[in-house]
């Protein structure tokens, strides 16, 4: 078992805390969170020790799991760093891209596993059509939530589109050509609203709406290529897959026709993929523990979170 330490036991943090203490692939050595109420945390006692600072708790640990407000990732990890532990990071990697390029070197340098919390790669919904995802020309996706302090240290952008970018550069074979972006700052001091729009190199078109100032909360994505159109509900964990084909003697009686103005016939033919109902979390702290004993790479990686970010402070900018 890996001996692992938290870092930041906030809403998130706790949610961390459970899951590591439920799988068989850790053992959680304790945490540490200068702002935290300890009433809040009875029910992990005494199964773990409250430390008094990141430094002592790096000596009884060989993986951390970093669960901070993104000002704070960069300083803390390069203390994992420097102890040659192994750390988890939640996302977004780091505040700027100089101190994500920095972690990325030292990581290398020092052969260390690091991975960056794109929880969405293993939503199963998503999991459910990734091998269905084939060279998409267009993808809409669309996070929207209510308002919440919580993240509201760096711009909606970092804080929840982040999360779609990272799927669409994972997905999309090609480099981002051209961002535009516009997007307002209401409650917050940075933006808590945005649309982005990037063009790839390959003319894949990616239209990213994210806001946190919603009445409701949405986690969608659209995927359209010229013979198929799949949709993915990260929140209901539930997806679609629509196939479109020239209408033949093999097409279906259940199948829906469609009929355009030349007179061509194209048949669709909806499927419902099967989702596993699995916990995304969970599943992503195994698979950073998986990396770190069988020596696989990490996903989504270091440089995975530098990409990302470099992506999210471009639109940043363009806003």
């Amino acid at each position: 078992m890996l001996k692992i330490g938290v870092i930041g036991v906030g809403h998130l943090g706790k949610i961390h805390l459970r899951n590591l203490l439920e799988s068989p692939l850790f053992e959680v050595v304790g945490y540490y969170d200068p702002k935290v109420n300890l009433n809040e945390l009875r029910v992990f006692q005494p199964k773990i020790r409250r430390y008094n600072s990141v430094e002592e708790i790096i000596s009884d640990i060989n993986v951390l799991d970093i669960v901070t407000p993104t000002l704070s990732h960069y300083e803390i990890a390069q203390i994992a760093i420097e102890n040659k532990k192994h750390f988890f990071i939640e996302k977004p990697i780091t505040h700027t891209v100089e101190q994500a390029k920095e972690i990325v070197r030292l990581a290398d340098k020092y052969n260390l596993k690091g991975q960056v919390g794109h929880v969405e790669r293993f939503n199963p919904a998503y999991k459910a059509v990734i091998e269905q995802i084939s060279n998409p020309v267009f993808i809409e996706a669309n996070r929207l939530s209510e308002f919440s302090s919580r993240g509201t240290d760096v711009s909606v952008v970092l804080d929840l589109m982040i999360h779609d970018i990272d799927i669409v550069l994972s997905i999309v074979p090609s480099a981002v050509k051209e961002i535009r972006a516009s997007g307002l700052s209401l409650i917050s001091n940075t933006p808590d609203i945005c649309n982005a729009r990037l063009l790839f190199e390959n003319g894949t078109v990616a239209n990213l709406t994210a806001s946190r100032i919603s009445l409701e909360k949405i986690r969608k994505m659209r995927l359209f290529n010229s013979s198929s159109y799949i949709s993915i509900d990260f929140l209901s964990k539930s997806a679609k897959v629509v196939r479109i084909k020239d209408l033949d003697n093999s097409s279906n009686d259940l199948s829906l026709v469609l009929e355009n103005a030349d007179g061509q016939k194209k048949e669709l033919i909806l499927d419902h993929p099967k989702v596993d109902l699995t916990n995304a979390i969970r599943e992503e702290l195994d698979s950073f523990a998986d990396s770190i004993i069988k020596g696989k790479p990490c996903k989504p990686s270091l440089k995975d979170g530098l990409k990302a970010l470099e992506v999210a402070n471009k639109i940043n900018d363009a806003i």
